[in-house]
């Protein structure tokens, strides 16, 4: 063989072998990791999809998704947040702070991205909101600051209300002792009385509701909760049996027929959420991405739920509504 001959058939062989290895490259992997089932979620799931489209992932195409599902148990989230690690995907999208906490948990250098309506300072999730300085950043709303507000706009509605009802899930103690705190604090300001109400499952929602048959409140207030989102339907029903007015923190409650709700816009937050996940795709470092804040608030009102309730929505509250189903 000559000396030429070699060489172009050693260059043909060495440059196969690197041609097959880039052809074959694997997609990166994304965990994601919710509390909720994946029916429940499927809204906000899609929202996270389409952040990531947005910066130039698309399923299934240049980037794998592994989905976790918690089904509303919480207990079940250590070991679904190792199985992530132990799949050694390259990204955690983390869908509320207990989920974010069993993350933290189980890895210390995989990148993750969270959803959180607490002070994720206070959490010890990062070190500061511009500068994270860990393995972990993303979306933050502060639900203390929209806590009184709500109240303010339900007894805008509902200005007779003087006995409210606060419904909180005490598995997730961080928020639910904020949210007592707050309301407490925004109902005395106005002269109102607070009974609080514990639910941690969908059979304590319903005794919970059941123990306010005989003495019906005046009003209803829902805190945050991963579980209540999950359940709307039923808290809604349980809202309508009774013929009590209710304020809850997002619009998908108002979509199945609540009657308001003022909160963050979760849609646009787990957008920005599948956003940051590319961008750490593409190399930013968490510990460089400054928290966001999220800056989206809604005012929802349902003049059919109310019209059966037999409230008339003050024009001033129907002109501050960013949508209002009729």
């Amino acid at each position: 063989m000559r000396r030429r001959e070699f060489i172009t058939l050693f260059g043909g062989v060495a440059a196969w072998p690197l041609a097959a290895r880039a052809q074959q490259s694997p997609m990166p992997v994304v965990g994601y990791l919710d509390p909720r089932s994946s029916e429940a979620a499927a809204d906000l799931t899609r929202a996270f999809r389409q952040g990531l489209k947005d910066i130039g992932f698309v399923e299934g195409e240049n980037v794998a998704i592994v989905y976790r599902w918690a089904d509303n148990q919480p207990d079940r989230l250590p070991a679904l947040a190792a199985d992530l690690v132990g799949r050694r995907v390259v990204v955690i999208a983390a869908n509320s702070s207990p989920t974010t906490s069993a993350a933290k948990a189980a890895t210390t250098t995989i990148p993750i991205v969270f959803v959180a309506p607490e002070d994720p300072v206070k959490l010890g999730f990062v070190a500061s909101l511009a500068r994270p300085g860990s393995n972990l950043t993303g979306i933050n709303w502060f639900v203390s600051e929209l806590t009184s507000k709500r109240l303010e706009l339900l007894h805008e509605l509902v200005p007779a209300a003087t006995r409210i009802v606060l419904l909180v899930e005490p598995s997730n103690a961080r928020t639910t002792e904020a949210t007592v705190n707050d309301v407490g604090a925004a109902a005395r300001a106005m002269g109102l009385q607070v009974r609080v109400l514990n639910a941690s499952t969908s059979h304590e929602i319903d005794e919970a509701f059941e123990s306010l048959e005989p003495e019906r409140p005046d009003a209803l207030f829902v805190g945050s909760s991963t579980l209540f989102n999950a359940r709307r339907l039923q808290l809604v029903h349980w809202a309508s049996r009774l013929k009590v007015p209710a304020s809850f923190t997002g619009r998908q409650y108002v979509e199945a027929g609540g009657l308001m709700s003022y909160g963050a816009n979760l849609l646009d937050a787990y957008r920005q959420m599948g956003v940051y996940v590319g961008r750490i795709l593409k190399g930013a470092k968490p510990a460089e991405l400054p928290v966001m804040q999220a800056t989206k608030f809604e005012l929802v009102i349902n003049q059919q739920a109310a019209r059966i309730l037999g409230l008339d929505v003050p024009p001033s509250l129907l002109a501050r509504a960013d949508e209002v189903i009729e």
